[in-house]
């Protein structure tokens, strides 16, 4: 993988310039994208710039994320050549730091569930993940040292987590959603992929304007491990990573016990689809009544179900999550972050299914920071989600970061 931090520090000491950084991605785009399929398109030849904090750094843009000088076709038909007028409100950012937004990613359509033609890096028999498809693979396969991607259940920590990079889903509206095709207001987050989890604290720092984001880990940082009964069982393989990431952080002088999530916690659970259908079928609401035959099978039997949910459905569902997040507050007064499984185990075989999303929907109900730390070891990736209470992202992505290197120096 290609680290945003090692671009910046040889474009800082003279031996790369931005526009060869960026001409280096573009390569290795032409040279192993055409295997995995990660990559929709890129923008035109144009000027790099040479300044800014993030010069130098090629990103990959989710394909439901506004680009004006790239079309934006939400992963289907119905919005081929879509080209907007104005660029979103993170990719004006990304370019005003001096990033150059490069490649526009794969995504299953329109966010759902139905999987793009993207194939995992690792082994192409099985997925990425979605529904941040290419964004996990373009950086994973060292194509791009940073992509975007949102989640709205799993859509940013599970395909980290099948792919084997960091990646952080930050704080509900940390980063701003202007310009992203919604799914569910309520959900939807805009997150980051990169090679490390210093990659992307640097990279969160810089686009949310948070220098403090950039912070260090309690010297003895006091981690719940947590498993999320209501949510069923993780495979063996994941129980065994979780496990190994315990033990690593407790020689590095971390403290760590066991959380079980009271019954409030269960209930927004189960909540969280309530939430996520009643908004998608608002969301969506043009393509479905003009396009219905056009949507791919999943997603279309999600939004003729959603047909049926009532407001009052929703105001219930809103009202679990409500009390789930009081409780959470209080949880964290003792914690510093609660270490948990990323998916439900390695990434699938086959292309049919984007993995299952159980073990992260209630952390974005939550509206939590949530980081994926790739756990290393033989076959297909596994990852360990540090997740911390909402908007301390820098203690997530601190103690992301101490785990990083306790489980590099097991």
């Amino acid at each position: 993988m290609i680290s945003l931090l090692d671009i910046r520090t040889r474009i800082a000491d003279g031996t790369l310039s931005a526009a060869d950084s960026v001409r280096a991605a573009r390569e290795r785009i032409a040279a192993r994208d055409a295997r995995i399929g990660a990559v929709l398109r890129t923008a035109p030849e144009a000027a790099v710039p040479d300044t800014g904090p993030l010069a130098g750094i090629a990103v990959g843009i989710k394909d439901i994320i506004d680009t004006a000088d790239m079309a934006t076709e939400c992963g289907s038909a119905i919005h081929a050549g879509w080209r907007p007028r104005a660029d979103a409100a993170i990719v004006s950012r990304l370019r005003a730091l001096g990033a150059v937004p490069l490649a526009k990613t794969a995504t299953t359509a329109f966010a759902g569930l139905d999987p793009a033609a993207t194939v995992n890096p690792h082994d192409p028999d099985h997925t990425p993940g979605g529904s941040s498809s290419g964004s996990a693979a373009s950086v994973a396969a060292g194509m791009l040292p940073l992509a975007l991607g949102t989640q709205t259940g799993g859509s940013v920590i599970r395909p980290a987590a099948f792919c084997g990079v960091a990646a952080i889903k930050p704080s509900f509206r940390l980063l701003p959603t202007v310009g992203v095709k919604t799914f569910s207001w309520a959900l939807d987050t805009v997150g980051l992929f990169g090679a490390s989890v210093a990659d992307i604290a640097h990279a969160l720092a810089l686009i949310a304007d948070r220098p403090g984001i950039e912070t260090a880990a309690p010297e003895r940082p006091r981690l719940a491990l947590c498993l999320q009964d209501f949510a069923g069982s993780p495979d063996a393989d994941a129980l065994v990573a979780l496990e190994r990431t315990a033990r690593a952080a407790e020689r590095a002088g971390a403290s760590v016990r066991d959380l079980v999530l009271p019954e409030p916690f269960a209930r927004a659970w189960a909540a969280h689809p309530t939430v996520q259908d009643f908004e998608a079928r608002q969301a969506l609401a043009w393509e479905y009544a003009e396009h219905r035959d056009a949507l791919p099978p999943v997603l279309r039997g999600q939004l003729d179900r959603a047909q049926d949910l009532s407001a009052a459905d929703y105001d219930g569902a809103r009202r679990e999550a409500h009390r789930a997040r009081r409780l959470l507050k209080e949880l964290f007064s003792d914690v510093d972050a609660i270490l948990t499984v990323s998916s439900v185990g390695r990434a699938p075989h086959g292309l049919g299914s984007t993995g299952d999303a159980r073990f992260n929907r209630l952390w974005t109900l939550m509206g939590v920071p949530c980081v994926n730390v790739p756990v290393p070891g033989d076959g297909l990736p596994l990852g360990v989600q540090v997740i911390a209470r909402f908007g301390d992202d820098g203690r997530a992505l601190a103690v992301a970061r101490a785990i990083e290197g306790a489980l590099a120096s097991a």
